[in-house]
């Protein structure tokens, strides 16, 4: 698999996210069956079809084994073989729940994801942002209005459209406030920071 750094900023200075990095869930993999002590499966990841990385995994009691080879920036391949602690937390309605013990020296955080660089490591270590994080305050918006067009069952861009079946009035009404709420928002918050950044091209 490829090693850290290869994410993009999208400015300067500003952290790398958690969608720069390959990353493995415990939560997934509890629920697909992956950590019944002596399972062995492999992961692999994808973009445009083709595979992009790819670890081994040995299931073991209380922890997890990784073993993967990682380069950074066209070095020599390493191999990693190593155990990630597992730990079990009981759920208020029964059952229990598994975490990973980021295995980063020092760190031990009880977390649901590990990111992939030399090492597989939580976002703190690495210290990822999350997406939404760099998001300017357009866009926020925009990510605000296009979730209520899901709710609504509208196309992306549309800004009328019919009462979903089954939803109440009062909330259809609510939801359509809000959608050109955060359009509005969105549209004059874009134009301020468009101005402030390109306005000066307009001046003699």
């Amino acid at each position: 698999m490829g090693g850290i750094g290869s994410g993009r900023h999208w400015q300067w200075g500003a952290k790398n996210t958690t969608a720069d990095y390959r990353s493995i869930d415990v939560r997934r993999w509890a629920r697909e069956g992956f950590l019944t002590p002596g399972r062995r499966f492999s992961w692999q990841w994808t973009a445009d079809g083709e595979k992009v990385g790819s670890i081994d995994v040995r299931a073991e009691h209380g922890r997890v084994r990784l073993i993967y080879r990682s380069r950074d920036y066209g070095d020599e391949w390493e191999s990693h073989d190593y155990p990630v602690r597992l730990l079990s937390q009981q759920c208020h309605y029964g059952g229990h729940r598994e975490w990973f013990a980021c295995p980063a020296r020092g760190c031990g955080r009880r977390v649901a994801k590990l990111y992939g660089g030399r090492i597989f490591a939580c976002r703190h270590c690495y210290d990822l942002a999350y997406p939404s994080q760099r998001q300017v305050g357009w866009q926020r918006a925009q990510r605000r209005a296009d979730k209520i067009r899901d709710r609504l069952e509208w196309e992306y861009g549309s800004n009328w459209g019919f009462k979903p079946k089954g939803m109440h009035w009062r909330t259809f009404e609510r939801l359509t406030a809000e959608l050109e709420h955060f359009e509005h928002v969105s549209n004059v918050s874009f134009a301020t920071a468009f101005n402030q950044r390109f306005g000066h091209l307009g001046e003699i």
